[in-house]
């Protein structure tokens, strides 16, 4: 294994140290009952705070609760509904016709493979890990959002800014009974700790693990 990467390694590893220390029990702070509102507040949140998502949710998870209740959603009603959100008229129909590929494909069940995830309307690979870890806790893959890019870059653990091939580089630099505390964990790092705006970060225990952190500020989105 060429330098570089030997040390990439290793900086990977007592991260998720940390991370395993701090955050024992990876946890969504998305708010839900059923298993289908998790995957529309998922798909909701993609470029969005949690904060806001379930702002939005608490009142709509009253009215929506199964795939079918969602599947048979109007689509002006729920545009309107989800409205504070980005992205909002493609996530409504991608919600919409989510609920229909599950109520008809699935039996109304949440599906716990990445490729069946995946083929429903609007998530795609982190969509599909969150929900297998979170729904079913299976753990087949790193889910990378803003927040794990950024700290994927920080600390330079890879040279990509796409999002799925930012998850493949640390999929080889983690060993997989450990994937589970990457994205959980740097979402709570970043949110309470060390967020996107540049700050002085030294003292900060990740920083801590390897300084030059501290002087690397990539864009988060």
């Amino acid at each position: 294994m060429p330098g570089p990467q030997r040390e990439r390694k290793k900086r990977a590893r007592s991260i998720v140290a940390y991370l395993k220390r701090a955050y024992p029990e990876p946890k969504t702070e998305l708010r839900y009952d059923t298993p289908f509102q998790l995957v529309a507040a998922v798909v909701m949140s993609a470029q969005c705070t949690d904060k806001l998502v379930n702002k939005v949710t608490e009142k709509l998870f009253n009215k929506y609760k199964t795939p079918k209740d969602f599947a048979e959603a109007n689509l002006k009603t729920l545009t309107k509904e989800i409205s504070s959100v980005s992205f909002f008229r493609n996530k409504a129909k991608n919600i919409i016709a989510a609920g229909k590929n599950v109520t008809e494909n699935f039996g109304g069940k949440i599906p716990k493979t990445e490729r069946e995830l995946m083929s429903l309307p609007g998530v795609g690979y982190k969509t599909a890990h969150v929900v297998m870890g979170e729904l079913h806790d299976l753990w087949e893959g790193i889910a990378t959002d803003t927040h794990v890019k950024r700290f994927a870059l920080k600390f330079d653990l890879t040279d990509r800014t796409d999002p799925t091939k930012i998850s493949k580089d640390l999929e080889m630099l983690v060993p997989k009974k450990d994937w589970k505390y990457i994205n959980n964990g740097l979402v709570l790092y970043g949110r309470y700790i060390c967020k996107a705006n540049r700050h002085e970060c030294r003292d900060h225990p990740l920083t801590k693990l390897w300084p030059k952190a501290g002087n690397i500020w990539p864009r988060a989105k």
